[in-house]
């Protein structure tokens, strides 16, 4: 790692150190918000083709690294790109997202799935980091991501979205040892993924948990905190400069037990206040969050006020990434976002001075 990167805002923040403003990148902000992005999508043809073709995935990866000039760059990918090589058949229908032609019902199909090589299974996602490494500042880090354990494993077992995740917990309550298993190839077939994205050129790695929120707290840890635990001390181990980051939507009262896994940052949303955050994790992990999404969809005012909120709500010190609760929504207009940008940079200089 350069040190260019290394003493960038981003890297800088993730270690808690002094910052001359608070560093700022969304999540999904490569995507369909962004008329360029719209473009190459239509040229690519369909999802899997533009995720699977490492020049169009490098090129939306770069895409809001030039309009917005953000502190980090978040590789282009998909969460399900590991089970779609695991055979289960990735597709993606308008309207109603991720499907699976070949869902998991019978737990022991479980125990026949593969632990996948990834520089062959996903060998287009390292030409990616590679490309985009590339082409990237040479000051900008660039975060490696991939879906909690837990999180795959609801698309596998349901077979796409869901609102109760019925069938993903049944398998937990019904066959606990057959999900245990579950867990532990997908943590392990992730850990493998984000080293090898760090091999090839990522320089902090993060696991999205966006379903952790559907768990009891007894269930949570079992099947959801043990897998991440799992992911962090592989990473930890082989890639100990590469900090890792956990995002665990809905999961406000799991804060410590987030932050003792010895992760680098945790993501918070917007129900759960940074400062009470902060409170409760102290200067264990930085903190990267949280407006609402749907303030980007309001007006320039609204979303200053927003801003000003957050930053308050951190308050002084250093160990903040300003990013939203969760991913941008395709309907949020871009002139909002370069205000939202603006004014981090802004306020958060103010703040600093």
């Amino acid at each position: 790692m350069t040190a260019a990167i290394q003493d960038s805002r981003f890297m800088r923040a993730l270690r808690r150190e002094p910052v001359d403003r608070t560093p700022i990148w969304l999540m999904r902000q490569a995507g369909r918000y962004l008329p360029e992005y719209l473009a190459t999508r239509a040229e690519a043809g369909d999802f899997l083709t533009l995720a699977g073709t490492p020049e169009m995935a490098a090129e939306v990866t770069l895409q809001p690294i030039r309009r917005y000039g953000f502190d980090a760059a978040i590789l282009f990918s998909d969460i399900l790109i590991l089970p779609h090589e695991m055979g289960l058949g990735l597709g993606f229908t308008p309207g109603e997202g991720p499907k699976f032609e070949r869902p998991l019902r019978d737990p022991q199909e479980i125990h026949a799935l593969p632990r996948l090589d990834p520089n062959e299974a996903t060998g287009y996602v390292m030409d990616a980091v590679r490309l985009i490494r590339r082409d990237l500042p040479e000051d900008v880090p660039l975060i490696g991501f991939a879906g909690s354990p837990w999180t795959v494993a609801t698309y596998m077992i349901e077979g796409g979205s869901s609102r109760d995740f019925k069938l993903a917990k049944k398998m937990l309550l019904e066959h606990p040892e057959d999900a245990d298993a579950l867990i532990r190839l997908l943590a392990d077939s992730t850990a493998d993924y984000l080293l090898a994205q760090v091999e090839a050129g990522v320089n902090a790695v993060m696991v999205f948990d966006s379903w952790g929120g559907a768990l009891s707290p007894a269930m949570f840890k079992r099947f959801s905190l043990a897998g991440m635990q799992r992911i962090v001390d592989r990473v930890k181990a082989s890639a100990p400069e590469t900090p890792v980051i956990l995002f665990a939507k809905g999961c406000g009262g799991m804060l410590e037990s987030l932050a003792d896994t010895g992760c680098q940052a945790l993501g918070v949303d917007w129900t759960t206040r940074l400062s009470d955050a902060r409170t409760r994790v102290g200067d264990r992990v930085a903190l990267q969050g949280n407006l609402d999404p749907v303030v980007l969809t309001t007006n320039p005012e609204v979303v200053e006020r927003a801003v000003a909120d957050v930053l308050e709500d951190f308050g002084p010190g250093s160990g903040h990434v300003f990013n939203l609760g969760h991913g941008i929504t395709p309907d949020v207009p871009v002139e909002h976002v370069q205000v939202l940008v603006d004014t981090v940079r802004r306020l958060s200089q103010r703040r600093s001075a």
